[in-house]
């Protein structure tokens, strides 16, 4: 592929916080379409990452630039960067007095301007999109953990955003409901959808990434195709941290 096809690339990331040097020089482009997975032991600076990508956290060096404009030191304009830099975290953060459908059509009518009726038109494609239109009137005390992530997910996905980045999305779920998001998020990949995603499930990992890439001490120390990975001997930190690579083969 060639560079118009690069939607975001990150140069040479630092991050300090006291005297924890968390990120240390991380650097790659993503390319539209592709599904870049973020793995390893935890404190190694992947959630810190994609919050230096859209800002949350801003980097003390390097710079991180989508479609060819500069997100970093972008000033007032950094509202329009993050709602094309979607992101999921851990946990849901919807506003428990508004109902899903609420929650979704929030930022189109405050951000994007929309009249209501195109806002509650396009919150409910992306409540379909996650499975979850039927459920459209319930308030999130009345969804389960995963049912309200997924709320999320099309919270995000109604900003129309060049990227999505997933911070461990599954990580407060128990086995079923991490399924349930997981083949949402499996379903994005397929059609297409820009992704970054930090995760600790191994076998999502490999079926849907483009490339994994596994950090360990505030860098990127080895990264590749699932399958490359797999079959190279190189690869031995990624596959002693996730024990027997084969077996998450399929999941």
């Amino acid at each position: 592929m060639n560079d118009n096809n690069i939607v975001l690339r990150v140069e040479d990331i630092h991050k300090s916080f006291g005297n924890n040097e968390v990120l240390r020089g991380i650097s790659f482009d993503v390319r539209r379409g592709e599904t870049k997975v973020f793995i390893g032991p935890s404190g190694t600076g992947k959630s810190t990452l994609l919050r230096c990508i859209n800002q949350l956290t801003v980097p003390d060096r390097g710079s991180v630039w989508l479609d060819g404009e500069e997100v970093t030191n972008s000033g007032a304009r950094i509202n329009y960067f993050r709602q094309k830099i979607g992101m999921v975290f851990q946990n849901y953060y919807l506003f428990d007095h508004l109902t899903a459908l609420k929650n979704v059509e929030l930022a189109l009518l405050k951000v994007r301007g929309m009249s209501k009726s195109e806002a509650r038109e396009k919150a409910l494609i992306e409540l379909r999109q996650v499975g979850l239109e039927d459920w459209a009137d319930h308030y999130p005390a009345e969804l389960s953990g995963g049912q309200a992530q997924r709320v999320s997910i099309a919270r995000a996905l109604a900003m129309d955003p060049d990227v999505i980045l997933f911070d461990e999305p599954t990580s407060a779920l128990d086995p079923e409901l991490t399924r349930e998001v997981l083949e949402v998020m499996r379903k994005l990949a397929q059609q297409g959808m820009t992704m970054l995603v930090v995760t600790h499930e191994m076998g999502f990992a490999c079926s849907v990434a483009t490339e994994i890439l596994f950090m360990e001490n505030g860098v990127v120390a080895e990264q590749g195709t699932p399958d490359l990975l797999m079959h190279d001997p190189r690869f031995t930190r990624m596959k002693n941290f996730i024990g027997q690579f084969d077996s998450y083969r399929g999941d």
